[in-house]
């Protein structure tokens, strides 16, 4: 199963949605079908956040601030994973680039306007400091290849380093693996047919010469911290912390939309 961004707004996920037990301010999809590299039958990773009620957080009750349910549709595993607002925008000011990913995610299966703000604030949140949370993503995923020799994590290295690169030059959180390959000049030539191989096989093995594909990445790190020096990104938001409470109190005392 590919998902679209058509079925990613079908009847079955409008009526998870519905079910919640507190607002949802936004579901998107993330994972190798944001990433741009599902195979038929890549699990469906919906992200998003969740609003609890003020007496959920002011009695004695540890609140539930992140949620999490999966469910089977036609044989592809789907799950769900939410947190509350203030959860969720303070991951956001952690320098946290998935949460960011999830946020921007053109896959939407749920949306309001909280939702709308979050994201015209993502500007504010992004610094120079980002590009640590996509090195290290992406040296986590390169020791998976290296233990598995899996396609699949060698894919979420090269999707990182070019996810961080384009953000220190560009100022923009973009995810899918296809476009950055257009948008970096620095890509390797082999991305496409990787991708194609992908789409065959969820797990399948990665059929590289190991040692030119570890220079390639280790020539991207290079890639990354160059871009990082020389990015016009900030050192800090400054301005976002002071943005963010604003929201989280507003969505909370009118009850989420």
């Amino acid at each position: 199963m590919t998902l679209s961004l058509e079925s990613a707004l079908d009847a079955d996920l409008v009526a998870v949605v519905a079910e919640q037990p507190d607002p949802l301010l936004f579901a998107t999809v993330s994972g190798a079908h944001l990433y741009g590299f599902p195979s038929r039958d890549s699990d469906v990773d919906l992200r998003g956040a969740h609003l609890l009620p003020v007496d959920a957080l002011i009695g004695l009750r540890e609140p539930e601030e992140t949620r999490s349910r999966m469910w089977d549709r036609d044989g592809v595993e789907m799950d769900l994973v939410t947190h509350d607002l203030r959860k969720f925008v303070r991951l956001m000011l952690r320098r946290n680039g998935y949460v960011l990913e999830q946020l921007t995610s053109p896959l939407v299966a749920h949306t309001t306007e909280t939702h709308a703000e979050l994201v015209s604030l993502v500007p504010e949140v992004l610094t120079h400091h980002h590009a640590h949370h996509y090195r290290g993503f992406a040296g986590t995923q390169w020791r998976l290849f290296e233990r598995s020799g899996e396609l699949k994590p060698l894919l979420y290295t090269y999707r990182a380093l070019l996810t961080g690169i384009h953000l220190m030059r560009a100022g923009e959180v973009q995810a899918h693996l296809p476009t950055l390959v257009e948008e970096v000049a620095e890509a390797p030539a082999r991305l496409p047919d990787l991708v194609a191989a992908k789409a065959a096989a969820e797990h399948g093995l990665a059929e590289v010469p190991i040692e030119e594909v570890r220079a390639e990445t280790e020539a991207l790190h290079g890639v990354l911290d160059e871009a990082q020096a020389a990015s016009g990104l900030g050192d800090a938001a400054v301005r976002a912390h002071d943005l963010l409470h604003d929201l989280v109190v507003r969505a909370r005392l009118k009850g989420g939309c």
